[in-house]
């Protein structure tokens, strides 16, 4: 990881098209502006960590939902079937 002290107004280039100027600082903490090509998604990672950890949830409770709808149409089904064997 690269460490750097910028000021207010100083900017900071990643590669040949992105540009993270320091914004405001106050206190502790900063305030960036990125300048990047559109098609570069910029997204912050709490924000990432909390939509991958409510997915993950939400696949869990999909899964528990789904055993439940099986076992429930499995029973239906094997009524219905002994019912046409009979």
């Amino acid at each position: 990881m690269l460490v750097l002290t910028r000021k207010q107004g100083e900017k900071i280039l990643i590669g040949d098209d992105i540009v993270l100027t320091v914004l405001d600082v106050r206190g502790d903490s900063i305030r960036l502006g990125v300048d990047a090509p559109r098609g570069v998604r910029i997204q912050r990672d709490e924000v990432v960590r909390a939509v991958a950890e409510a997915n993950r949830e939400a696949s869990q409770t999909d899964a528990s939902a789904e055993e439940r709808l099986k076992a429930s149409l499995g029973g239906l089904l094997g009524s219905a079937v002994d019912r046409v064997d009979d």
